[in-house]
């Protein structure tokens, strides 16, 4: 008993100093954009004094925050609500359909998660550049509607936890598959789906790569490309303190998602591999 409660110190001591590594950072990004541009290398995470000057220098430069913010959200809000729609489509034929090369053809897709996608990311150019699309947000969330291997195993390993019974009892009842998809299966799988919209959301928002290849020119880009060229077209250090207050503001909606949906994202990923 004395063992194991050295070895939870141990570990509670570890974990705390890799949480104060990861956290350090981010206060001092939120001590930064407060600070006066004088005080912006100081070591000192609280600014004295503190100022709000870089927030209202930030909607006055020529970055355009309002447009790129809202790029951002709705590009975002796209390709969350088409990976929700079509991986839960393919995760419940998956799941709960029987049919012929059923296991098989999962199996290939998931095989298709060790393709990096640096590698579709030139035929993707050419087709999108073929359909006279590039310089628009098309290129961003509509291959969000095709489908994707993770979010259909997540939600997959999450169908498979939901009892048959459910299915075989809607079936006396006379209900169709595609009843029993939007009325049986997707309001019991709330914590998947919220787990996937998360993830999706995330690596929407931060994606920077995709935005500067098929969405290049300011002001009609997302924030994260703005952001980057803001930092290149900086003519002084002073205006690095508002670079900080716009990465902060950029950071805020994927706090205030996660801080509520918090549960039911844990609880998406713990029970999506219960059962196989």
């Amino acid at each position: 008993m004395k063992q194991k409660r050295m070895l939870d110190i141990v570990t509670y001591i570890f974990l705390t100093a890799g949480a104060l590594l990861m956290v350090i950072p981010f206060f001092w990004m939120i001590s930064t954009s407060f600070k006066l541009p004088a005080d912006q290398f100081s070591k000192t995470l609280i600014p004295n004094p503190a100022t709000l000057s870089n927030y209202t220098k930030l909607f006055s430069v020529d970055l355009n925050f309002p447009l790129l913010f809202l790029n951002s959200t709705v590009i975002s809000g796209l390709i969350t609500i088409g990976q929700l729609l079509t991986c839960s489509m393919a995760a419940f034929c998956f799941a709960v359909v029987k049919f012929k090369g059923r296991e098989l053809l999962f199996g290939a897709l998931l095989a298709t998660m060790l393709i990096p996608f640096h590698v579709t990311l030139i035929p993707n150019f050419i087709i999108f550049r073929w359909l006279h699309l590039i310089g628009t947000s098309v290129p961003l969330w509509l291959p969000a509607f095709w489908g994707g291997a993770f979010g259909t195993f997540l939600i997959r390993q999450y169908f498979l936890t939901i009892p048959r019974d459910l299915v075989d009892a809607a079936r006396v009842d006379g209900a169709s598959l595609v009843q029993i998809f939007w009325k049986v299966y997707m309001p019991l799988a709330t914590p998947a789906l919220a787990a996937l919209a998360i993830f999706t959301f995330q690596g929407a928002w931060n994606d920077l790569l995709h935005p500067l290849i098929y969405m290049p020119a300011a002001p009609n880009t997302t924030l994260t490309v703005g952001l980057a060229f803001f930092q290149q077209q900086m003519s002084h250090g002073g205006q690095f303190t508002v670079l900080m207050a716009g990465a902060f503001i950029s950071i805020l909606p994927l706090l205030v998602i996660f801080f509520f949906a918090q549960k039911l994202f844990i609880e998406g990923v713990a029970l999506s591999g219960i059962k196989r």
